[in-house]
């Protein structure tokens, strides 16, 4: 039996020499750095190790009383066993907590662990105002105050930036370079889209089994339970969006399971049933500044007579500007219709950012938290550190919508904008033009199969924006950039660890490819995007050295 750990153990991440070595060798993502043990400690000095102690590495199956020590990227509590230094990771568990975990499975060098009991609260434990959020897997962290979210979230970028980026923690230079976090204003009620999941069962967590037991009718609406894609939880509010929001999924929970409206529900084992997903998208009027809220009902087929008395009743909510019905055939989990029909309303409704609106229709990109996207764009702005004479030709890549070069355009000569997403760039041309917008250029394309000749299609750029996906830039498009010489990259991320690859090839360079870095990094800015959850965005700007 493993030994609970000390609360006096050292608590901070660290990264494994060889895996540094594999990370810096692929140009594919670095998911493997979420949960991988190699960003912990294994050699900390314990306490209570015996020295005549044998080596000990949990089973499967096996059950053991842990102490969480911190939370590594991603969210899951990091535990060790306290003779060996063995590591555990543990969904929904937070520091300080002691609880009894069952191993479900060995990776290697470390193991996951299934939380079965808590015996003593986390540090830092408030109550969690959401009845769900133990089993949902949305808010990992909503029972921890707020404070001690974010400072764990600058810690793991501190420690990706330094370890997998390479930068010298020591050096008195990159204290300055490293920002504190800019923390949300609004912790709750922030996301501007949901999209909640329609099944056949409710899912039930396990304490709580006798109620699937003696459910009667358990149709579920709501969001999947952690790790399964054909079990859903029944929610009846959702805490993350807003009111109007939470009135909309009131209504139609009220009604669909009413035999009488001749709904079911998709099931993705027999391919039967006609509901998919609910999704709710919220926007304000530019004119009044009011709320106006997207319905989108995602179905096998194409039936609005089933749907009308639904909408009917929606439609009685003055915010409710929009239905639409994305017809999806497909046996697959997407939400994205071969087909869309109006059933009410517009098409699209509106959003704006920096003096900029947005047209939003249900399946265009568009960030999630608006209130906090102001505040990452105008980061954005300032490290762009524009002249003031409209002279810079900008390079926004990845551009999405078009969002970020948009609230630019106004203070650049020109702006370049490229996206593999058709219907994004569609609604970026869209997007210039309902604004007046004319110095700015989208195309779509796909920037991991860039040729030779990628730098004739726009003038050299003087700051290069680049907004990447999960697994960051390819290096086709870093060999680019290197090449290029730009004076000024911003580099936005979702995920600290790809893009602390990335900057470490742009400053550091990537000898086994004959790479020079030639940047310097400036500063790191981690942003709060998403409170309660374990997703961080980072704004990080690199000058020609």
């Amino acid at each position: 039996m493993a030994a609970p750990i000390p609360g006096s153990s050292i608590r901070r991440l660290t990264l494994h020499r060889p895996f540094l070595h594999t990370l810096r060798s692929t140009s594919s993502s670095s998911e493997e750095t979420q949960f991988s043990p190699n960003l912990l400690p294994t050699n900390s000095p314990n306490p209570n190790r015996a020295s005549s102690s044998k080596p000990y590495f949990p089973k499967r199956g096996q059950t053991l009383e842990l102490v969480c020590e911190s939370l590594a990227f991603k969210g899951k509590g990091v535990c060790k066993v306290s003779d060996t230094g063995f590591v555990l990771m543990c969904d929904l568990a937070l520091p300080g907590e002691r609880f009894v975990g069952r191993v479900t499975r060995k990776k290697g060098d470390y193991a996951e662990v299934k939380k079965l009991k808590t015996l003593s609260p986390h540090w830092d434990f408030v109550s969690a105002p959401c009845e769900y959020a133990s089993y949902c897997g949305g808010c990992k962290t909503q029972n921890l105050m707020y404070d001690a979210q974010i400072k764990a979230k600058e810690q793991q970028v501190h420690e990706l930036i330094t370890r997998v980026g390479r930068f010298p923690v020591r050096d008195p230079e990159f204290t300055s370079v490293m920002m504190p976090i800019v923390p949300s204003d609004i912790q709750f009620h922030y996301r501007n889209k949901m999209e909640f999941s329609f099944c056949p069962k409710k899912w039930f967590p396990e304490s709580e089994m006798q109620k699937e037991q003696n459910a009667l009718n358990d149709y579920a609406l709501g969001l999947h339970a952690p790790g399964f894609f054909d079990k859903v939880l029944n929610i009846d509010k959702c805490l993350l969006q807003n009111e109007v929001a939470n009135k909309v999924l009131a209504i139609v929970q009220d009604c669909w399971r009413d035999p009488n409206y001749g709904l079911s529900p998709y099931n993705c084992h027999s391919h039967t049933g006609f509901l998919k997903h609910l999704m709710l998208r919220t926007g304000r009027d530019v004119d009044t500044g009011l709320t106006e809220l997207m319905v989108n009902f995602v179905t096998s087929s194409y039936k609005p007579e089933l749907l009308q008395p639904l909408v009917k009743k929606l439609t009685l909510l003055p915010e409710v500007v929009s239905v639409v019905n994305n017809v999806n055939t497909s046996v697959g989990n997407t939400s994205v219709g071969e087909e869309e029909y109006i059933l009410y309303g517009k098409s699209t409704i509106t959003e704006v950012l920096r003096g900029v609106a947005f047209q939003i229709s249900a399946n265009s990109f568009f960030q999630t938290n608006t209130h906090q996207a102001e505040v990452l764009y105008k980061l954005i702005e300032e490290c762009a550190d524009l002249r003031g004479d409209g002279s810079e030709i900008v390079l926004d890549l990845f551009c999405g919508t078009g969002s970020i070069g948009l609230t630019l355009a106004r203070k650049v000569k020109h702006v370049y904008g490229y996206e593999v997403v058709p219907q994004a760039i569609s609604d970026a041309r869209r997007n210039a033009s309902q604004n007046g917008i004319h110095n700015a250029t989208f195309v779509q394309g796909d920037l991991n199969k860039i040729n030779d000749h990628f730098e004739d299609e726009f003038p050299k750029p003087d700051i290069v924006i680049s907004d990447p996906n999960r697994p960051g830039m390819h290096l086709k498009l870093i060999k680019f950039l290197l090449k290029q010489m730009v004076p000024r990259i911003i580099y936005v991320s979702c995920n600290p660890a790809s893009c602390a690859r990335d900057l470490d090839y742009l400053c550091h360079g990537v000898e086994e490819k004959g790479m020079e870095g030639c940047y310097k990094l400036k500063s790191v800015q981690p942003v709060d995007m998403f409170p309660h959850t374990p997703h961080i965005e980072c704004v990080c700007l690199l000058e020609l050295a």
